[in-house]
């Protein structure tokens, strides 16, 4: 599974990110799921899902931005909990995107073709803390990933130092161009990796295998934890060191 992965509706995204290309080069890298994790905003999930449909499952996320400057990744089984997390945020975002500065949003259908534009400032930071971020997406019944913890911007390290204690994160991601083992389990959660892509080539770069039953929360959690004979091994294609 790769689960983080944009599409050209975030601003960052580069606009070959569309629904069929993504799948095509996920079908290339031979991923078995991956999770659309736009920032602030969910409105191309159903797009790839569609597109997916025959060719790989597609999860629906988004990468919420804490009051912090913290990316917290949260996935989803069905599009109903995810769109009631994307009323919340879009109820906590303000402000209005300028293109000149941090480029379009496009919001595309399952075939590609440009059927409107974002124009929240997807790229800010909402007003919700990561604690009431982390305890909406369980209420609504998702998984909720620290993203990239080893960056210094937009990661729970990088902004706070630390991970708060009783922060109920299902697991911690690490970027692609670290190696897992130089973050030991200190930090109390399991360690994955995904790509973060932006651009088609970055997709599958890094990716975390799951042995479970079915790709749904529910199981991925039991993996994370070890449980039931479900477990995780993380896979960097650009260093090949399996953790």
């Amino acid at each position: 599974m790769d689960l983080h992965i944009h599409t050209c509706l975030s601003p960052c995204g580069e606009k070959q990110m569309v629904p069929s290309k993504i799948i095509g080069q996920a079908k290339k890298m031979g991923l078995d799921v991956i999770g659309i994790c736009d920032h602030n905003t969910a409105e191309n999930v159903v797009a790839v899902k569609k597109a997916g449909k025959k060719e790989s499952l597609v999860m629906g996320g988004m990468e919420v931005t804490s009051r912090e400057e913290v990316h917290i990744l949260a996935l989803f089984d069905n599009n109903e909990d995810l769109f009631s997390l994307q009323q919340i945020v879009y109820e906590n975002l303000h402000g209005k995107n300028d293109t000149r500065v941090f480029g379009e949003q496009i919001i595309v259908d399952e075939k590609d073709e440009i059927i409107g534009t974002n124009q929240r400032l997807l790229i800010g930071a909402t007003d919700l803390t990561v604690d009431k971020i982390v305890d909406t997406v369980h209420f609504l019944n998702g998984l909720c990933f620290a993203s990239h913890i080893d960056r210094e911007r937009f990661s729970i390290i990088g902004q706070l130092g630390f991970i708060p204690d009783g922060l109920k994160l299902d697991a911690a991601e690490v970027s692609p161009k670290t190696i897992t083992s130089e973050f030991n389990q200190t930090y109390g959660v399991p360690l994955v990796t995904f790509s973060d892509a932006h651009t088609i080539q970055d997709i599958g770069n890094s990716y975390t295998e799951f042995l479970i039953n079915e790709p749904s929360v529910a199981e991925i959690k039991k993996a994370l934890l070890n449980e039931d004979g479900r477990f995780i091994t993380t896979y960097f294609r650009h260093s090949r060191e399996f953790n």
